[in-house]
């Protein structure tokens, strides 16, 4: 449904975002930079329900109650695959979960173009839900991927089509050449489903399969941190690459139900600390570690003497630490550092008394740290984890590395290993990567400012959607 000439007339847009919340957050903040960048613009956002993504909806409704250019409609609940499934490959599960979702796609958005005096002109697609292009071509709507990592993953996603559908990776392979990237890629830092043969390696061909269908492709970074890589896949016919980012949720909390006072006693605390002393230690909402791995971190914070805090899903309490941690270690630390459950992460991060954090390199998690300019020690766990912890470390001098290659069952990471990291973080204030963070820090910043480079690249993209161009 092409829309010409309507500089002045109201337009939508459907989203389609997978319901996790690292995919929402920024999904979401990019329907609201889209609206304030163009009032003519409306968005429906179709939300829909995986078991095990438990605050997704009162997130969604949360985000845009002050929102009365976004709309959402609920998708039908349809039966899940067995959450053995998922535990099995997460990303075979999420597309085929996806895939079942279509005909209920097609039949919402057949109700809307019917109801609605206002022309759809475009379907934003999250990651996992690229194949719901076919609904777009079969009503005429154009579509576009929105990425909620970066350029290299999305680098290595067109790679894979020069290889077979059956081709899986082994680690017998030799490094890999990915467009934007300098140095050769190890296997040993590709995702997860690279390596799988029970569904993980098919589920990307076939997402990568269609990414060059799209109209646009929307990514969550700024083109002065991947222009390079940019450039490289401008020249493998792919669509447009609009680099918008960074979408940050600044008051994100990801559980309106989490304890207040809690939230509380860890500001308090980090505003009695002196500037620059405390480490973060965070790995993300399914960062867990073992008994073993937690007692090696424990130990290594007792030895280097840096103030923590330290997110740890489950913590200790005195019942279980012989258990969980060194024998003594939570009187140890009164004074020293605090272990929660769960951290305000947005707000820890912009805390002057935080010199560093220990990240599983989620994207979102590294794109907060950079805009407060916040070193990280690499420790990355799942997903392209891997792969974005290698590129903020070898490729962007951006990043301390503790490991590249770490993955959900590696050998142990002994507190010898991680106290020289801790130490290389917290000590080393004038390193090459502490002032390339600053750095980092001002270009985002500017980035999103009228004139920058992602509110160039926003306003083009709208420009390409509603057909001024």
């Amino acid at each position: 449904m092409a829309v010409n000439g309507m500089k002045k007339n109201k337009v939508e847009l459907i989203f389609i975002p997978t319901p996790a919340i690292g995919h929402l957050r920024s999904a979401l903040e990019f329907a609201k930079l889209l609206i304030n960048n163009d009032n003519n613009l409306h968005i429906t956002v179709l939300c829909m329900k995986l078991p095990f993504t438990a605050f997704s909806d009162s997130y969604i409704k949360s985000v845009v109650a002050s929102q009365p250019q976004i709309k959402l409609i609920d998708l039908p609940e349809i039966e899940s695959p067995p959450l053995e499934e998922f535990l099995k490959c997460p990303e075979h599960y999420i597309l085929t979960f996806m895939e079942s979702l279509i005909p209920h796609v097609k039949a919402t958005i057949q109700t809307i173009l019917s109801s609605s005096s206002i022309p759809v002109v475009g379907l934003l697609l999250d990651f996992f839900c690229i194949t719901m292009i076919d609904v777009g071509d079969e009503f005429g709507i154009p579509s576009y991927l929105f990425l909620t990592s970066n350029v290299a993953f999305l680098g290595l996603m067109f790679s894979l089509l020069k290889r077979q559908i059956e081709d899986v990776f082994n680690d017998s392979e030799p490094d890999l050449l990915i467009p934007g990237l300098s140095n050769l890629v190890p296997t040993s830092v590709l995702p997860d489903p690279c390596f799988s043969k029970i569904g993980g390696y098919l589920a990307y061909y076939k997402l990568a399969e269609r990414f060059r269908d799209t109209k646009g492709i929307i990514v969550n970074t700024i083109s002065e941190l991947e222009q390079k890589a940019i450039d490289a896949l401008s020249e493998e016919r792919t669509p447009p690459i609009y680099a918008v980012g960074p979408l940050l949720d600044l008051k994100w909390s990801p559980n309106p139900n989490l304890d207040q006072v809690q939230h509380d006693l860890i500001l308090k605390w980090l505003d009695q600390q002196p500037d620059s002393s405390v480490v973060f230690l965070c790995f993300g909402s399914a960062g867990r570690f073992g008994p073993s791995q937690t007692r090696e971190i424990a130990r290594a914070l007792q030895c280097c003497g840096v103030k923590f805090l330290w997110t740890m899903r489950s913590p200790p309490t005195i019942d279980n630490e012989e258990r969980a941690l060194p024998e003594g270690f939570l009187e140890w630390m009164d004074g020293k550092g605090m272990i929660c459950e769960w951290a305000p992460q947005v707000e820890v991060l912009a805390h002057k008394a935080i010199g560093g954090f220990v990240s599983h390199c989620g994207w979102n998690s590294i794109l907060e740290s950079l805009w407060f300019g916040v070193p990280i020690l690499t420790w990355p766990i799942y997903a392209e984890q891997q792969l974005n912890a290698f590129w903020m470390v070898k490729e962007l001098g951006l990043g301390m590395e503790l490991r590249l290659n770490y993955r959900k069952g590696s050998d142990l990471v002994v507190a010898e290993e991680i106290e020289k990291g801790l130490k290389q973080l917290m000590e080393e204030r004038n390193s090459k990567v502490h002032k390339k963070v600053q750095e980092i820090k001002e270009l985002a910043r500017k980035a999103v400012l009228d004139g920058g480079s992602s509110s160039i690249s926003i306003r083009k993209l709208i420009d390409n959607i509603i057909g001024r161009n």
